[in-house]
């Protein structure tokens, strides 16, 4: 593959996000490093010589304005990468009135990518998600419920918002993909990173931080291989639009409602009327 992509990763302060900055700068792509941490990010986009933005994404008019930044600064956009997520504690509402780990994985992303549309056609761009196994493990989505109002858990917030991510993914490429748009979901691994250290759920805090479990999980620079490689690869020819990959090949087991293509056309519609 030529070099020379303009690739945008959002959430790449740190963890999967900074390496694979780091990979694809070092394989000669024009990297835009965006994060929440004003600090961090600046510090990775000086290492490699790259932009940055700084947005936080539990309020949704620092989206806006970064979507409004990102398409007046880039003639083109070949990929944006919706890497930024987490996983928090208590049910907690954002400013904008929405449950914070829906906001942060899903709605946020979501409306960053509508914004960036047709930036994003006229480039005929990849748009990723980083997705995760917790779909497939805690997964559980209610239209009439995105906030999770009615049954909340840290755990089945994060799993359902990644989920989302994975309807996000085949509903993009239902509406789009003809129109030269490409898109994709992956779990990067079970990442050795600050992910989750400092979640207010105990489960999540123990498997991020104690030394057993951290053992056994992989580098960021292991886990951000994946996204490099369908960043740098070529829909039809290294992947396929639409699909959630795990280890470089489509998930040969995931959440029984990732496959429902009636609840991807109504999350987005539920999603665009969240936004207004």
């Amino acid at each position: 593959m030529a070099p020379g992509k303009t690739i945008v990763i959002t959430g790449a302060s740190d963890g999967i996000g900074a390496a694979a900055a780091r990979q694809l700068h070092r394989s000669g792509h024009r990297v835009v490093v965006v994060g929440r941490s004003s600090h961090k990010t600046r510090a990775v986009a000086d290492e490699i010589g790259a932009d940055s933005y700084v947005a936080d994404f539990t309020r949704l008019d620092e989206v806006r304005a970064l979507a409004a930044r990102l398409d007046a600064a880039y003639p083109r956009i070949d990929v944006l990468a919706n890497n930024a997520g987490g996983v928090f504690g208590d049910p907690a509402r954002t400013p904008d009135g929405f449950e914070k780990t829906f906001q942060v994985n899903h709605l946020a992303p979501f409306l960053l990518t509508r914004l960036l549309m047709d930036k994003l056609l006229a480039s005929g761009a990849s748009v990723l998600q980083t997705s995760s196994v917790g779909a497939r493990m805690a997964g559980k989505l209610d239209t009439d419920d995105l906030n999770l109002d009615r049954n909340f858990s840290p755990i089945r917030a994060y799993g359902t918002a990644k989920l989302e991510n994975i309807l996000f993914t085949k509903e993009l490429h239902r509406r789009y993909h003809a129109q030269g748009l490409s898109a994709a979901a992956f779990h990067p691994g079970n990442v050795a990173s600050s992910f989750g250290t400092r979640s207010e759920s105990r489960l999540m805090r123990f498997i991020a931080t104690n030394r057993f479990t951290r053992a056994m999980l992989i580098s960021p620079e292991k886990g951000a291989e994946q996204l490099t490689w369908l960043a740098e690869g070529r829909p039809g020819a290294d992947w396929e639009s639409g699909v959630y990959y795990e280890k470089r090949k489509p998930a040969r087991r995931t959440n029984r409602q990732a496959a429902d293509a009636e609840l991807a056309r109504r999350l987005w519609d539920r999603s665009e009327e969240l936004l207004g």
